[in-house]
């Protein structure tokens, strides 16, 4: 995982990537992952996105984030750890459809982990959340992650996040906010492109 300073580094290519005909670079699913869990949710798609994309709220149900802090609009430095232990790093989201699909990546020239979340409407008008993660530690570190062991410390640690953010949506039973853009490539999509600026300040433009 990268520290703070990471998030000031040049970002790699991301692997995975994949362009389309009308010349979009979107994000291919992880076919590769050491962990995927689901759970079912029981407010519409629509409420489950929207909550899950208000980052800051992580730590009034999470066991593990602590901090959650907003560096660029793709970009958030998080604060995670068990008891006075605690581990900043920087995650860039580099697809984000709404109502649909999240995917992520820690910043660093080699990424340690990467991941995605899907978003699925069910028969009775719940949410099914799908995460999926690739690990990919540097050092002694990839030996163990490698391990079953390994990886089912880490599936079991996001099913109970999982859990208690299913118990935190349904308890409020609406989103307390919610982000409703568009990110490909790691960029955030305009609906609408903005005016030519001039290069004199207050200089009128056309």
């Amino acid at each position: 995982m990268a520290h703070e300073d990471d998030a000031q580094q040049a970002v790699p290519n991301t692997p995975g990537m994949l362009g389309d005909g009308d010349g979009v670079t979107r994000r291919r699913p992880l076919r590769e992952r050491h962990v995927e869990e689901t759970v079912e949710v029981a407010v519409p798609v629509r409420t489950a996105y929207n909550q899950w994309t208000q980052f800051k709220t992580f730590p009034r149900f999470s066991a593990v984030v602590h901090g959650v802090e907003q560096i660029r609009p793709t970009v958030t430095a998080w604060t995670i750890g068990y008891g006075p232990l605690r581990h900043r790093f920087a995650v860039e989201i580099v697809e984000q459809d709404p109502d649909a699909y999240l995917a992520w990546r820690a910043l660093a020239q080699k990424p340690s982990h990467q991941g995605e979340v899907e978003f699925r409407p069910t028969e009775s008008g719940g949410t099914t959340i799908t995460v999926r993660m690739l690990l990919e530690p540097q050092g002694a570190a990839r030996i163990l992650t490698r391990s079953s062991r390994a990886a089912r410390l880490t599936a079991r640690l996001v099913h109970r996040e999982l859990m208690t953010f299913k118990q935190f949506i349904e308890g409020l039973g609406q989103e307390g906010g919610a982000w409703r853009g568009t990110i490909r490539n790691g960029r955030v999509q305009h609906d609408h492109p903005e005016p030519p600026r001039s290069r004199v300040a207050q200089w009128p433009v056309g």
